[in-house]
């Protein structure tokens, strides 16, 4: 890896001398006898350090510095000026005003310059790793999320065959232990699907692939559908659902349904059992809609603080029936839509979870 160290003076001689205290393998001198020759220099090469003149015909080292930070390319190369003036504030000032790191006064000690230069180019040798370093990690969360996404798509196939026999013993079986073992298969499939669903949400959020299809949406008819389809489910459980004001607003429907339907679906799982859920729509608010799902119980204080980070084992550590997305995923979804997403939870009110959505 060589590493590249601009050097800026019209004296030859200066320019010979600093090539011959600095050169070695794996450090190259680039020299410029002018600020334009400079500036080609910069347009073609990586440096880690430019040691600039200050008192240069044409172009002095304030000019050249200051063309240096102007551009994308070069702002954040390190410039050191080189001047032979006397120690004048008002010449500091304008130097650490164009953007020097340092000042070095003629004639300079080679310790010193040796010691300057070899931190700058350490710091840039650091840069570069760490950039390396950098690239390698996202090619493997990329080839990590490809994997997932190819392994979720793969597994759905196999996983409906599995429902599908699952339900078809049931069907053609009148024997109770045939009947409860089918039922548990399919049980177990359709959990293992809603995972598999989960990770490539997951994937697709990670790769930056979640766009939204936003229709006009009525959030009171949606969440009656969801709901039906959860009681249905849980015909024992009741979930109470109020609505009110103008709750018609622009929405991904597939997103928010998958939304409404993990916070439901957590309010009845994890909510008291003998109290029904509650589900309030409000659109009285002109400039957007909330929705509240709440239920009787409460989530530990402990895990509040991080309800919606990825791969949680859930809300009860002794019922692991999910991979701990199911929040992660609705913060998200909310996020896209431009909305907030909070929960609250105690003993002696239960627990509510706050959707605010903008129209």
């Amino acid at each position: 890896m060589n590493i590249n160290v601009l050097v800026v003076d019209d004296i030859s001689q200066n320019l010979v001398a600093i090539d011959a205290l600095l050169a070695r393998p794996g450090l190259t001198v680039l020299q410029a006898s002018s600020g334009t020759e400079a500036l080609e220099l910069l347009l073609t090469h990586e440096v880690a350090l430019a040691l600039i003149d200050v008192q240069m015909p044409g172009m002095d080292g304030f000019e050249l510095a200051g063309l240096i930070r102007g551009s994308d390319r070069t702002r954040n190369v390190p410039l050191i000026f080189l001047t032979a003036a006397s120690r004048e504030p008002q010449t500091s000032f304008r130097g650490y005003e164009a953007g020097a790191v340092d000042f070095l006064y003629k004639p300079i000690d080679r310790h010193v310059l040796l010691s300057k230069v070899n931190v700058f180019v350490e710091l840039h040798t650091q840069r570069q790793q760490l950039a390396t370093q950098l690239e390698a990690l996202q090619q493997a969360l990329h080839m990590n999320d490809l994997f997932t996404a190819v392994l979720g798509h793969d597994l759905r196939n196999p996983l409906s065959a599995v429902v599908s026999g699952a339900v078809l013993l049931q069907r053609v079986s009148e024997d109770g232990s045939v009947q409860s073992v089918a039922q548990r298969i399919e049980a177990a499939a359709t959990r293992m699907n809603r995972m598999v669903s989960q990770l490539l949400d997951v994937a697709r959020i990670r790769a930056d692939g979640l766009v939204l299809a936003r229709s006009e949406t009525d959030y009171g008819q949606l969440c009656h559908t969801i709901v039906d389809e959860l009681v249905s489910a849980n015909p024992e459980r009741q979930v109470d659902i109020q609505v009110q004001g103008n709750v018609r607003g622009p929405a991904d429907v597939d997103r928010l349904s998958q939304v409404i339907s993990n916070l439901v679906g957590n309010a009845l799982k994890h909510g008291a059992p003998d109290a029904p859920v509650r589900l309030d729509v409000d659109g009285t608010d002109p400039a957007r809609i909330v929705v509240q799902v709440a239920n009787r119980g409460a989530i530990p204080p402990d895990r509040m603080s991080h309800l919606f980070e990825p791969f949680r084992a859930g809300l009860n550590e002794a019922r692991r029936e999910g991979l701990g997305l199911g929040l992660y995923i609705v913060k998200r979804f909310i996020d896209a839509h431009g909305g907030e997403v909070s929960a609250r939870s105690d003993a002696e009110t239960g627990t509510v979870f706050e959707l605010v959505l903008p129209r």
